[in-house]
Formats: structure tokens, C-alpha cells, sequence
């Protein structure tokens, strides 16, 4: 006997794979056992029993005596007995002999139907099997299979799933838990009126309420946390590769149409040839010479129940191929190539489920015939608003109030600032620090404002470098009267925050981030017209010309600073109309000279035009008209000469002269005598005029990176100096009236030609070890008590 188990190995699929098998396959599968038994039974019978039994035939003859008798084993020629001695016919056929005349009248004259038909049998169903598997068995389609379904289990079985259901049902954990105790506590009161019989029943109803609602009241762990994060980016990247084709979609139908024809070829056949299977076969074949015989009648001693197996097979295959048919409509009435969640999304309130096509939503059509439990608890993983909560809720683990309280810092604005770097959006502990002032934010995407910053009173001060952000209605409401400084650094337009436009409160506005002519008119137009207390706008980008939008708010705008990495500033008029101006800076600007619509600005105090390609300063002479001016910075540019208008800026306090090409200073430079503050390193300067020791005021002076040879006496005549910078130079001597300088608290020596110090450096108290850059060798040469004193603190 063949056991039925051998042929497992043909329909046999992981125990996971049920999920992907509808009541038909599993229906099928089952037809497929019996008519798999039906065949081995059959073949066993086959093997194990007689396949036909044969008798010769007598043929009466008109002559009997032309069947000749050739030699002594033909001798015995049928001579009937007398009748009453007759009990049957003797053949005289030994059992060899009738053995071959079965198996040759088997072979010749037996309808080969009724000799292979429990093996048919046994081959189409086996080749049903195989169709109706071998999605499960290919390797391009069983890999998407084996991670589908996969992820599916740890999908269903996360606890973030039955918490995110929850969460949408409409009840919070505190409410749940509220029902909960109140059923108790009527289900045991009931149960004392009613008997120890309601107690017993409802007591036994209240643990499994309880073990239901559980999960979603309790909050996950860590590592659940990170588990279902895993997931959300395992089925995206498991989306992004299944949408893409169609491969199981096409292997389930083409098995299916092929199951169709295999039932259509037998029903066609077997019901043409079933009949052909008889109890009784007549059988002429040529062996008389071996025999003695050429005729028979022979039993096939299995027609019968052939007939009754044929007849059963083709029941089994007609149900069979019913239900195939039933499959192929389901395949092409249904559209199985896009799936819809609307269903789910009516049912939980996750609004933002998105549908997929191809093989994902054939999977899914697949699941929904098993369970469609299961669609629903997976589609928690396709929503992005369910991942932003779990992100919400590993953010609030991982950042708790105490941690941000030990990560405030003081900014350079002396303000308590928290800083946050990549993270998947705001933890809500934020809304606890209320004595935060200042909130940076970095390379944050897709974060939203909620309402609860309004908790965060003192805040004034918000940074947001690249990061795309939504803001509550409420929370905008709270920034347009409280904000005060706002930072945006930011790739391309699109990412700058509509809502900055509404501060009326802002006073100063940051803008970092390259601009496009369509950006740059988004901003100049209406942009800035709501911002009445705007009093510092610092743009860094690559404008062409002014903004109008500065323009728009020239009544309050005090500092105006434009960095435009290296492209050029043409237009400059609009400067003309921010006339309250104090501080400008344009900055990398590519400008040949200083422009004239500076020189209407009657309010400046500072101006700066580093880094830009200026060369002439003639227009300095225009300064003088500038009263307040007390502040300007030409450092960072090709100027070779100082004209001699420099003097008629006598309320200069700071001047920046630095990394440029001058070569000679003028006298009429110190006839500025109001300089507190003269930087002129990195030049090409030989000589400083003696006019220097006009400067009463000068307390920062700089000279480094230049070739000066020598130093004039009256340098030192410039008492309140606290900074001298004399480093690389070519000085060999330094005076002792050094000594006259006696506020120096920063000397710079390093890179000359000294072989000694004066003594007299001593004379400087305030003078330290640490203000005194000079090479350790020429350290040692000052005295020893003046070293002391300069290492004593």
C-alpha cells in the first residue's frame, strides 16, 4: 500500500502561508486529498490484486478436422465426456501458461483507459497540487510572500497596533479605565442581590474585559517602541518594492487558468472513455501455437470498481473545476490590482491610509478571504499620522523633562535655549520647561507646532535650520504676540514658514538660505508689512538687488545686514528709503566701490563692507555728512591707498583697514582723533607716521602681518592702549617706553626679529603670561622677577 503522506511534499507550505489561502484553495486542497486517495488506492489495487483472469474460448468449426494437432502437446484436443460424467472443460493449460495468455490479453486487448486509469488519476492531481501551490514554491514570487508575511505577524502581534486602535475609538486609557471600575463595581453589586451564581458569572466576565482593554492603556516600552518603529520602515521599503510589479498577481491567475483547462481536458476525455472500462473483454490473439488456443474471454477483476472510482473522480474534478471557475470570475470581476482602505479608514479614523496597487493589493484582497482583521491592523502601518504618534511617543520616553532641564544652556543672546538635532519631531516634555526662552531646531522634517507652546511663557527666541513645519492655529496665535527672534535657515523657498509673516512682534528676523528670482518676489512684495517691530533683518543669500520688502519696513527698520555669497549687488537704491538705518553690513557683495545711496543714510553708525572687490575708497570724503558714523569696516577687500579724506571723519571710534593691499599710511589718518579701535594687519606697511601719537584714545591697535621695520616714540604716547599687535612683522627692538603703556593687557611679539625684551615690560601690571604672545626663548630673557610677576596671578 502506497501511504498518501509520500506525496505531501507536493502541496506542503509553511504553516504561515493559511493567510494567503481562500476558502476555495483550501477547498480544493481538500478535493485534491480525495481524488490523490482515489489514485493510490487505485494504483494500489493496481499493484497488490490480479489485473485480468482469462479462459479460452470454443469456436465450433464445419470441419473439424482441419484444426490440425502438430505435436504430442496439442494431443489433447478437447474430447467432451459423456454427459453425465461432464463438470466443466479442461483446458489442459498449466498455470505458466495461463499467466502469459493474461498478461498478453491484458496488454493487447484491454482498452488502455481501464489499464492507466488509477494512474491518470494519481497524475492529474498531483499536477492540481503542484498549480495550485507553485506561487508558494517559485523564488521570485515566495520571497515577497515569506516577508509579507512576516511582516503581517509582527504587524497583528505588535502591542503599538492595539494601542493605535484604541487610541482612535474615540476613549482615552483614563476613560477606559474609568468604565472599567465602574462595571465592577455594579457587576458585584448585582451579584449580591442576585445570588453566588451572578457573582460567579460576573466576576468572570470583568478579567476579560480587563486583559482586552490592557494593552491599550498601557504605555509601551522602549524596546516595543523601537520594535514597531522597525516595522513602519520595513513596510515602506516592503511597499516600494512589491508595488512595482504585478509577478504574483500574474503566476496566481495563469495557475488558475491552467487548473480550468487540465479540468476541462478531463471532464472531455473521461467522459468519453469511462464507459470503456467493462467487466467482461473478449481477447484474439495470435498464440495458438503456444497455447493451443487464440480466443478468449477475459474478466477484468477491477472493472467494476474502476467504474465506480471513474464515476466518483469525475464528480470530484466537475466540483473541482466549479470552483476554479468560481475563482476566475472573483480574479476578473475584481479589481485585485488596487486595494482600498476606506473601509478601515471609515472604521478607526486614521484618515490618511493610502491605497496600494499590484501585488501589495492583491495580497491584501488574498488576506481579506482569510481574515480581514488582518488588513486592518496592518494598514496602522501604512499611516503616517500612526507613525508620528509612536515617533511622538519614543520621543516623550527618550527625552524626559529632567534630561531637557539639564540641557539648557545659555545662548550668546543670554537667553536659556535647547537645542535639537535630527530628531523624528518635538517631544511634549518640551511644554514642561517653562522657563525656556530660546528653541533651536536642526534638520527636523514634518515636525508640527501644537497649541501646548503657549505653556512656554518666557519663550522669545525660535531657530529652525531646515526644518519643514506645520503650526496649530492656536500655537501661530501665540508666536505672532510673544516671538521676538526668529532664525530660518532653510534649502530653497518652499521651506520657509508662511506663517513668519504674522509676527507682528518680531523684532528681529534671520533668513539664511539661497532664494530664487520667484522666491525673492514671494518675499519683497507684501512679505513684511505685518512685522511693525522689526528692528533687525539679517538676509543671506543671492539678491541682485535690495528687496522691496525692506522697503516695506524702512519706518522701524534699525539693522539691515545682507550677506550675498559672492553675488552681485546691483541695485542699491532702495537704500536711499530706509532712512533710520543705524547698522548696515553688505556683505560679500561683489561691490567695485561704495555705493552712493549709503551716503543718504544720515542715521548710520556702522557700516561694513567686507569680502567685497572694492579697490578705490575716493568716495569716502562723503562720510563726513554721516555725523553719527562712528564705526566703519573696509577690512576684506583690494584697497591699496587711505585718501587723505580719511580726516574729515572725525567721529570716527573704529576703523577696519585689515586683509588689504595699503601700503603707505597717510598722516591725515590720525587726525581721526576720536579711534579707539585702528585695525590694519594683513597690509604691506612699512612705516606708522609719528601723527599715531595723537590717538589719546586708542586702546586696540593692530599691525600684524605687515613689514614694519621700526616703531615711533609716540606709539607710546597713546596711553589708554589695552591691545597692541605687532606679530610678524620685521621689528628688531622694542622700546623701553614701552613702559608708558601700563593699561596693556594683550602684547603680541611673536613672529619678529627681537633677541631680547626691555626690562621695562614689567612696568605694565595688568600684563600677564597669557596676554603675552612671544616665542618662549625670548620669554626667558626678561628678568626674573618680571616673569614672576607676569606668571603670578
Amino acid at each position: 500500500m502506497i501511504p498518501v503522506t509520500e506525496f505531501r511534499q507536493f502541496s506542503e507550505q509553511q504553516p504561515a502561508f493559511r493567510v494567503l489561502k481562500p476558502w476555495w484553495d483550501v477547498f480544493t486542497d481538500y478535493l485534491s486529498v480525495a481524488m490523490l486517495m482515489i489514485g493510490v488506492f487505485g494504483c494500489t489495487l493496481q499493484v497488490m490484486q490480479d489485473k485480468i483472469i482469462c479462459l479460452p474460448k470454443r469456436i465450433s468449426m464445419p470441419n473439424a478436422t482441419s484444426d490440425p494437432v502438430s505435436d504430442s502437446h496439442l494431443s489433447a484436443t478437447i474430447h467432451p465426456p459423456p454427459a453425465n460424467e461432464m463438470k466443466g472443460l479442461k483446458t489442459n493449460l498449466d498455470l505458466q501458461q495461463y499467466s502469459f495468455i493474461n498478461q498478453m490479453c491484458y496488454e493487447r486487448a484491454l482498452h488502455w483507459y481501464a489499464k492507466y486509469f488509477p494512474y491518470l488519476v494519481l497524475i492529474h492531481t498531483l499536477v492540481f497540487m503542484l498549480c495550485s501551490n507553485f506561487w508558494f514554491k517559485f523564488p521570485g514570487s515566495s520571497s515577497k510572500i515569506e516577508h509579507f508575511i512576516s511582516i503581517l505577524g509582527k504587524c497583528f502581534d505588535s502591542p503599538w497596533t492595539t494601542r493605535a486602535l484604541s487610541e482612535v475609538s474615540g476613549e482615552n486609557p483614563e476613560e477606559k479605565d474609568n468604565k472599567k471600575n465602574n462595571l465592577n463595581k455594579s457587576s458585584l453589586n448585582v451579584s449580591v442581590i442576585e445570588g453566588n451564581l451572578v457573582k460567579t458569572q460576573s466576576l468572570k466576565s470583568i478579567p476579560d474585559k480587563l486583559v482586552v482593554d490592557k494593552p491599550s492603556a498601557g504605555a509601551l516600552d522602549k524596546k516595543e517602541g523601537e520594535q514597531a518603529k522597525a516595522l513602519f520602515e520595513k513596510v515602506k521599503k516592503f511597499r516600494l518594492h512589491v508595488e512595482e510589479g504585478d509577478l504574483l498577481y500574474s503566476m496566481y491567475v495563469r495557475q488558475t487558468v491552467l487548473k480550468v483547462l487540465k479540468f476541462l481536458i478531463i471532464i472531455v476525455y473521461n467522459s468519453a472513455l469511462v464507459s470503456k472500462v467493462q467487466f467482461t473483454v473478449s481477447c484474439n490473439v495470435d498464440i495458438q501455437d503456444m497455447t493451443g488456443y487464440k480466443n478468449f474471454s477475459c474478466n477484468h477483476t477491477m472493472a467494476h470498481l474502476f467504474s465506480k472510482l471513474s464515476f466518483c473522480y469525475l464528480c470530484f474534478v466537475s466540483v473541482y473545476g466549479l470552483t476554479c471557475l468560481y475563482t476566475l470570475y472573483w480574479l476578473f470581476y475584481r479589481s485585485l490590482k488596487e486595494y482600498s482602505f476606506e473601509y478601515v479608514r471609515q472604521e478607526t479614523g486614521i484618515d490618511d491610509i493610502p491605497d496600494v496597487k499590484n501585488d501589495f493589493a492583491f495580497m491584501l484582497h488574498m488576506i481579506d478571504q482569510y481574515d480581514p482583521l488582518y488588513s486592518k491592523r496592518f494598514a496602522v502601518f501604512l499611516s503616517e499620522v500612526s507613525e508620528n504618534k509612536l515617533k511622538q511617543l519614543n520621543l516623550n520616553n527618550e527625552w524626559t523633562a529632567d534630561k531637557l532641564r539639564q540641557r539648557l544652556q545659555t545662548n550668546s543672546s543670554n537667553r536659556l535655549e535647547l537645542q535639537f538635532f535630527m530628531l523624528s519631531g518635538l517631544p511634549d516634555t518640551i511644554f514642561e520647561i517653562t522657563e525656556l526662552q530660546s528653541l533651536r531646531l536642526e534638520i527636523i522634517n514634518n515636525v508640527t507646532i501644537p497649541a501646548a507652546i503657549a505653556q512656554l511663557e518666557n519663550l522669545q527666541e525660535l531657530s529652525l535650520y531646515q526644518c519643514s513645519l506645520k503650526i496649530h492655529s492656536a500655537a501661530a496665535s501665540f508666536l505672532k504676540e510673544n516671538l521676538k527672534v526668529l532664525r530660518v535657515k532653510f534649502d530653497d523657498s518652499r521651506e520657509l514658514p508662511p506663517w513668519l509673516y504674522t509676527l507682528r512682534n518680531l523684532e528681529e528676523l534671520n533668513l539664511i538660505g539661497s532664494l530664487s528670482p520667484d522666491a525673492s518676489k514671494n518675499i519683497t512684495l507684501d512679505s513684511l508689512r505685518e512685522l511693525k517691530s522689526l528692528k533687525t533683518l539679517y538676509l543671506k543669500s543671492n539678491f541682485t538687488k535690495i528687496p522691496q520688502s525692506i522697503v516695506d519696513v524702512a519706518s522701524h527698520l534699525q539693522k539691515l545686514y545682507i550677506h550675498n555669497d559672492g553675488t552681485k549687488l546691483v541695485m542699491l537704491n532702495n537704500l536711499k528709503k530706509i532712512a533710520n538705518l543705524t547698522d548696515l553690513e553688505l556683505v560679500h557683495c561683489d561691490l567695485e566701490r561704495i555705493p552712493h545711496a549709503i551716503f543718504s543714510l544720515i542715521n548710520l553708525q556702522e557700516l561694513d563692507l567686507k569680502e567685497n572687490n572694492i579697490k578705490s575708497i575716493e568716495e569716502i570724503v562723503s562720510f563726513q555728512h554721516l555725523r553719527k558714523l562712528t564705526c566703519l569696516k573696509l577690512w576684506y577687500n583690494s584697497i591699496t591707498y587711505i585718501p587723505e579724506h580719511i580726516k574729515k571723519l572725525v567721529g570716527l571710534e573704529r576703523l577696519y583697514f585689515s586683509h588689504n593691499k595699503i601700503e603707505v599710511l597717510p598722516s591725515h589718518l590720525f587726525l581721526c582723533n576720536k579711534l579707539r579701535y585702528l585695525d590694519l594687519s594683513y597690509n604691506d606697511i612699512r612705516f606708522i607716521p609719528p601723527e599715531i601719537g595723537v590717538l589719546q584714545s586708542l586702546q586696540y591697535f593692530s599691525v600684524t602681518c605687515n613689514k614694519v621695520e621700526s616703531l615711533p616714540d609716540e606709539l607710546y604716547f597713546c596711553k589708554k592702549l589695552k591691545t597692541l599687535k605687532l606679530g610678524k612683522n620685521t621689528l628688531s627692538v622694542l622700546s623701553p617706553k614701552i613702559a608708558y603703556l601700563n593699561l596693556l593687557t594683550h602684547l603680541d611679539l611673536k613672529g619678529n626679529h627681537f633677541e631680547s625684551l626691555p626690562a621695562e615690560l614689567g612696568c605694565c601690571r595688568v600684563l600677564k603670561k597669557s596676554g603675552l604672545i612671544v616665542e618662549d626663548i625670548l620669554f626667558e630673557t626678561l628678568p626674573s622677577e618680571v616673569r614672576e610677576q607676569m606668571i603670578a596671578e
